[in-house]
């Protein structure tokens, strides 16, 4: 049977979920992200958008594109209890669930199509029941390679859904910009457009060897790509060697500009082990700096964890062991995964309790809301 591939993405997340539990804010320029000066735009509502407000840009310039711009800070545990209820979606049309983000995965459905019908079927099955589920929209793309599901739900929004005919993702790719090509930032956009490579169509067509000459060990990735060829699978996160989440900025941030998303990706991780039954042993923290230069740290663990908190505790005590200077990217992975928890120590109460804590959460948020139960570092962070 042939592949069938859907990549599911929330439509402006964060955004969507505080105008969905603030009427005043629906119709409205929103942004969630810190309001301070230093402080930095996670999401933005299609209302924002545009006036040119979007993810990871300073609040400040967001502002002044959009004075009448409405500041939202971040509930993180509210997005992730909403995320969990998407996530429990996944996974009841199919095991074979990636998570990407707290609201984007990819999701194999060949295997299920016998029992629960058509990749279209399917996908239109999960956004009615997301939306029934949780009063917000999502969009799919269904292909037959990761990359064109993800370029076709990205073509979608919002609330689309767009299926790439099966045998035409050459096809489907060659009018698109080469920049979606994934890996091409602005530097390697800018040597394709320097090769007459406009169009991912353009790559498709030139010669490997050539592209390898002129970008090196990215160029035959490239030309797979831009001629639809991709065979990466779609892997959960129980068969995962190790299981992180990343985020690359458009503008570049430093300090504590980066804490929100340390934190958000934490969570991310968190929640990715939990839902695979798995515990870490090691937390690594990935940074990429506005020169291009990458640095990883890690910290094994005394014991293994799935708790979101001790992640990012972990995650920050890294980001001060590194250089201080302008990132545009950073990644928090869990490593050395076991499954099962651990055994517990005579000393060990508090941890027991967080335990506890995380794996009653979703529970306690759908039956008294999501605002019963927050992370301590959470609070502590509205006090401020």
């Amino acid at each position: 049977m042939e592949r069938a591939i859907l990549h599911v993405d929330m439509d402006a997340f964060y955004a969507s979920v505080e105008q969905r539990d603030d009427p005043r804010l629906r119709g409205k320029a929103v942004a969630v992200g810190g309001a301070s000066r230093r402080g930095v735009v996670c999401a933005a509502s299609y209302e924002a958008r545009p006036f040119g407000v979007r993810s990871a840009m300073p609040m400040a310039r967001a502002l002044r594109l959009c004075p009448q711009l409405i500041v939202v800070p971040p509930d993180f545990a509210k997005y992730s209890a909403v995320s969990d209820q998407v996530f429990e979606i996944f996974h009841s049309f199919t095991p074979e669930v990636e998570g990407l983000s707290l609201d984007e995965a990819f999701l194999d459905v060949t295997r299920s199509q016998a029992l629960l019908g058509t990749p279209r079927a399917q996908a239109e099955g999960i956004k009615a029941r997301i939306r029934q589920r949780t009063q917000l929209t999502a969009s799919v793309g269904i292909a037959e390679v990761k990359f064109a599901a993800k370029i076709a739900s990205e073509l979608s929004k919002p609330d689309g859904l767009l299926e790439v005919p099966r045998g035409q993702v050459r096809e489907f790719l060659a009018p698109l910009p080469a920049s979606r090509l994934w890996g091409v930032g602005p530097r390697t956009d800018e040597q394709l457009q320097r090769l007459g490579l406009r169009k991912v169509g353009d790559v498709a067509r030139a010669d490997p060897a050539y592209l390898e000459a002129q970008l090196g060990s990215m160029g035959p990735w490239l030309h797979d790509l831009a001629n639809g060829i991709d065979p990466r699978a779609v892997e959960p996160d129980v068969e995962a060697k190790s299981i992180g989440a990343e985020e690359t900025f458009d503008d570049d941030l430093e300090g504590e500009e980066l804490l929100p998303f340390i934190h958000e990706q934490a969570l991310r991780v968190g929640a990715r082990l939990r839902r695979a039954g798995m515990q870490a042993r090691s937390v690594h923290l990935k940074i990429k700096y506005a020169d291009f230069r990458v640095v990883t740290r890690q910290e094994t663990l005394p014991l293994p964890t799935d708790d979101s908190a001790e992640i990012f505790h972990v995650a920050v005590r890294l980001l001060g062991k590194v250089e201080a200077y302008p990132v545009r990217l950073t990644g928090v992975h869990a490593g050395d995964l076991h499954t099962g928890a651990p055994q517990l120590g005579l000393f060990d109460a508090e941890r027991k309790k967080r335990e506890r804590l995380n794996r009653s959460l979703d529970a306690i948020a759908e039956k008294f809301g999501t605002d019963a139960v927050l992370p301590a570092d959470l609070v502590q962070a509205r006090k401020k």
